[in-house]
């Protein structure tokens, strides 16, 4: 279960030159407007048709939750934590598509299983036994893998440019930075990267 990614692209109000960027943002010249916008909408039809690919096949999704915090009603009755679905989702290495074809930068797991009782461990320990806590009161099979904190990623030349998260967009073209701990020179360009995880899945070596 590892920590989500935050993802910071350079934001617009309308529609910009990427000339018109900060200088952080911008690319080193070899990339005109035009072949950024056709590198994102190729990654736009790659994923739908991903999640097509993905459907077609059947492999199995895992639910995508939203974590809701224990809270009182009316001031009176208290309401426990809960983990409400949102979406269907296949896992391809940091990353997420769901049935829709929204892709996602992946946060943290969880299982529904007994959570056992508090121990008064650390609190990151004590964190992680409450999500379990909750999957088990929102009725999802017990077993089943629930993805938490998962950011949504938007598929635009504006928020991909000089974005922080696992895809970004630079003068090369579209990468994954495969692990947080990752620099940008030994990120994998995400045509590649996206269509081996999704062979991974479609066909997982013998034994995984």
């Amino acid at each position: 279960m590892g920590a989500g990614w935050v993802i910071a692209g350079a934001r617009a109000e309308g529609r910009r030159s990427l000339h018109d960027l900060p200088p952080r943002h911008r690319y080193r010249g070899r990339m005109h407007d035009a072949e950024a916008e056709s590198a994102v909408a190729a990654l736009r039809t790659q994923v739908a048709a991903i999640a097509q690919q993905l459907t077609d096949a059947g492999p199995g999704t895992e639910p995508l939750a939203d974590y809701v915090a224990p809270h009182r009603v009316a001031l009176v009755f208290r309401k426990d934590s809960r983990l409400i679905e949102t979406a269907r989702v296949w896992r391809l290495g940091v990353l997420l598509v769901d049935t829709t074809g929204t892709l996602y930068a992946a946060g943290e797991t969880t299982r529904a299983v007994d959570p056992g009782w508090p121990q008064h461990q650390a609190q990151s320990m004590e964190v992680r036994r409450e999500y379990r806590a909750a999957a088990m009161r929102s009725g999802f099979p017990k077993g089943t893998t629930i993805n938490i904190n998962a950011t949504p990623i938007d598929l635009t030349v504006e928020a991909l440019t000089g974005a922080t998260g696992p895809v970004f967009l630079d003068d090369r073209g579209i990468f994954v930075r495969w692990s947080a701990h990752v620099d940008d020179a030994a990120a994998i360009a995400i045509d590649t990267y996206l269509a081996e995880r999704t062979e991974l899945l479609l066909h997982p070596p013998e034994g995984a």
